[in-house]
């Protein structure tokens, strides 16, 4: 089973969550919250696989919610479940930590493909979300190269999670890079999702044009 903890302001939505994923057994909701407050003090004694994060809440907000969790608790994903589907929005999740975003309204199927992704260490992004991050990477779409205006190459990467994005780079699997650097696969997955959040991409294929463009 799939422990989640839902954060979210309104009871129907949470009501409503708990029936949708009622009928899927490899989920359960382990608890819920209101606001970023209550999920900090529960995230501990619940210990989720995941934890489902709504943005836009009274008191602390999602954003900064997610920045305490990942940064508390690194072993526990946040994958967000928002209405907001702007830029900033997605942007500022990715840069707090966040593993995957997904749309309120998004079929089961997709909600439950993105929670068990993000579980076993993988990032995710609803279809449409995913189509704009593709764009927003396009050098036609930039209409610059890398470095101009300033940009780091490669920002806030670690030592360790740039040699991982030049393995991706050479298309090596996840278990091969395990393998390479001598750490478990679980490892190697934590630091691929680091590597996408922080690069702002959504799969291998993005990630590997970045590392192509910076020159790594």
């Amino acid at each position: 089973m799939i422990r989640i903890l839902v954060v979210d302001d309104h009871p129907g939505f949470r009501a409503g969550l708990r029936t949708l994923l009622a009928t899927d057994t490899g989920i359960e909701i382990g608890d819920e919250a209101g606001n970023g407050e209550q999920a900090l003090a529960l995230v501990g004694q619940v210990q989720p696989d995941v934890v489902l994060m709504d943005l836009d809440m009274p008191g602390m907000g999602g954003i900064a919610a997610t920045k305490r969790i990942t940064r508390d608790h690194p072993h526990i994903p946040v994958l967000v479940l928002s209405m907001s589907d702007d830029d900033d929005s997605v942007f500022a999740a990715m840069r707090a930590g966040a593993r995957g975003y997904v749309l309120k309204g998004a079929r089961k199927a997709e909600l439950v493909r993105s929670v068990e992704a993000v579980a076993e260490g993988g990032a995710v992004f609803g279809p449409a979300l995913a189509a704009r991050l593709s764009g927003y990477f396009s050098p036609a779409e930039r209409g610059h190269s890398p470095g101009e205006r300033g940009e780091p190459a490669l920002p806030g990467l670690t030592p360790r999670e740039q040699e991982i994005l030049g393995l991706i780079a050479r298309h090596l699997t996840n278990p091969e890079i395990a393998l390479r650097l001598g750490l478990s696969q679980k490892t190697v997955r934590n630091h691929v999702s680091a590597v996408f959040a922080k690069l702002q991409v959504a799969d291998r294929a993005q990630a590997i044009m970045r590392a192509r463009e910076t020159g790594l």
